[in-house]
């Protein structure tokens, strides 16, 4: 596949944006329906069903090399299975704007727990935006944000914390994976495995799904699974050829500003002062992060 041209990417870009912050929304939505394990794995299949047919009309299907079955398993497992299922879990209970700004500290555990496993060297932007990250943190798990009386509601931020603290471990191996084929051309093997795991786990907790189907709830699955996973994937795969990866990382810092537009005009969520200063800290402690990591990039560079 070729590199697209600037005003091309920055036009997927948007789109993965967009994507990704309804999806938020949606999801809120489907585990209305369906327990979240089913929720996860209903969407899977429909994901998988669409990269199959996107794939094989790009000649991109392949089978796997043995050195990429760790990543395989790294995404599907802790990402495409633990994030998800921990995320659907959580909005249950949280509001869909509270959840996408808690989900989206991801890069913020990335930049303290690389540098202590060795995998990192942490600089003086990368400190100043983690701690700008847990000042963000700590403004929306407030008492004012948060009811710390109502079980649920805690439940609910502890679950979406730990879906973006899986989401880190999986980024980490990844950083450290060299790739043998494409992100893309792996992605339907993750899938693959994460649809496996989802429906057999769905299967053994909650048995066989009993749903009263709707034009809206197969919108929802539609949409989760094929534009809020496999467009998004797919537009990140080409937007990734022609976009620096700083300016990516940066770019989906905008993911919880539509996460948090899309819940207050699709589900009527309130914006409270306290949601606006965390997103607003969280979002400049990741590109402050981002920034680290590309000096040390740069610095390294340098040094051949």
């Amino acid at each position: 596949m070729n590199s697209l041209s600037p005003r091309a990417a920055v036009g997927l870009f948007l789109i993965v944006v967009l994507a990704w912050g309804i999806n938020w929304s949606v999801t809120k939505q489907l585990v209305q329906f369906l327990p979240p394990l089913w929720a996860s794995a209903i969407r899977s299949w429909i994901a998988l069903a669409g990269l199959f047919v996107i794939l094989g009309l790009s000649n991109n299907l392949m089978i796997p090399e043995r050195r990429d079955i760790p990543v395989v398993l790294s995404v599907a497992l802790l990402h495409m299975t633990v994030f998800s299922v921990l995320v659907a879990a959580g909005v249950r209970f949280l509001p869909a704007s509270k959840a996408v700004v808690l989900g989206y500290t991801t890069p913020l555990w990335v930049a303290i727990a690389a540098p202590l496993l060795g995998k990192d060297t942490l600089t003086a932007p990368k400190l100043a935006g983690a701690l700008l990250g847990l000042i963000g943190l700590i403004v929306i798990l407030n008492p004012a944000s948060i009811d710390w009386t109502n079980t649920n509601v805690v439940l609910g931020a502890g679950m979406v914390i730990l879906a973006a603290i899986s989401w880190a471990a999986n980024i980490i191996y990844i950083r450290a994976h060299r790739w043998i084929a494409s992100p893309l051309q792996l992605l339907i093997w993750q899938v693959l495995v994460a649809t496996i795991v989802l429906s057999v786990s769905a299967t053994i907790a909650d048995g066989l799904p009993h749903v009263e189907w709707s034009w809206r709830l197969v919108l929802l699955f539609l949409y989760s699974g094929l534009i809020g996973t496999v467009l998004a994937y797919w537009a990140m795969s080409m937007v990734n050829k022609s976009i620096s990866a700083l300016t990516t990382s940066l770019g989906t810092t905008a993911t919880p500003l539509v996460g948090i537009a899309s819940a207050a005009i699709l589900l009527g969520e309130p914006i409270d002062m306290s949601l606006v200063i965390a997103a607003a800290l969280i979002i400049t402690g990741i590109g402050l992060a981002s920034l680290g990591d590309r000096l040390l990039r740069g610095q390294a560079t340098a040094k051949g």
